[in-house]
């Protein structure tokens, strides 16, 4: 039988767990955003910032991206501030190494999957919209980005459990997450596969609740949408 005390630091590091997840996923899906947008229309300065960061942040592997922000993450922090005359060191955590670490490599991800979406809402939808002269934040608001969560949100439901996963390999930088209070559970109480049994557990429940919720949403993002409605692809020149 597990101890009560192993449960409860397993208990406290399923929400360290959920806390770095939420908040990658966060940053990634915000970094997402904004790539998606500037490189619609792929100018050279577009181009300039985003080819090197896809092709550093999706070549190398989220855990070697942990340790580069982990162990030189002050000193890139102090090389930004210094052109400002701040010399103040900044430490950086196990917590804020793993959601830039995860929010960076997969924030690429994010902008590919975002950017293809909106690509693939109708053109006509566009035109009408240009048509009756609706502002151009109305038709970023109203019609392109409905569409666009429908479209988006199976690969958005994915990568946020690739994420939520991802979190156990951080454990490496030294978070105390839920995959390393059950190796030191294991190694006290000679019993590893009870306590990665309930990790995996926890997982296997995080797993299902999303693709709950996710069901849900995309029932409610997908009200009034006839599939029989199709259209070009869009160029999105607004």
């Amino acid at each position: 039988m597990p101890s009560m005390g192993f449960v409860q630091q397993l208990a406290i590091g399923g929400m360290t767990t959920i806390q770095v997840a939420v908040c990658a996923y966060l940053l990634a899906l915000a970094i997402g955003c904004f790539f998606a947008l500037i490189t619609l229309k792929p100018t050279l300065p577009a181009k300039l910032v985003w080819l090197p960061y896809a092709s550093i942040f999706t070549g190398v592997p989220s855990l070697l991206v942990g340790f580069l922000f982990y162990y030189g993450g002050s000193e890139i922090v102090a090389g930004l501030l210094a052109p400002f005359g701040l010399d103040k060191r900044v430490e950086i955590t196990p917590f804020m190494a793993a959601v830039a670490a995860l929010g960076m490599v997969y924030g690429a991800y994010l902008a590919d999957l975002i950017r293809s979406a909106i690509q693939n809402v109708p053109q006509g939808q566009f035109e009408a919209a240009r048509v009756l002269l609706i502002p151009r934040h109305t038709i970023w608001l109203r019609v392109i980005l409905p569409q666009m969560l429908r479209l988006a949100l199976p690969g958005m439901t994915n990568m946020w459990i690739v994420v939520l996963k991802d979190t156990a390999l951080i454990s490496l930088i030294g978070l105390k997450e839920i995959m390393a209070y059950a190796k030191l559970a294991s190694g006290v109480t000679k019993e590893p596969f009870v306590y990665y049994m309930l990790a995996a557990a926890f997982f296997l429940a995080m797993t299902w609740l999303t693709y709950y919720v996710a069901r849900h949403i995309e029932v409610w993002a997908g009200r009034g949408f006839h599939p029989a409605v199709e259209g070009r692809r869009a160029t999105h020149a607004l």
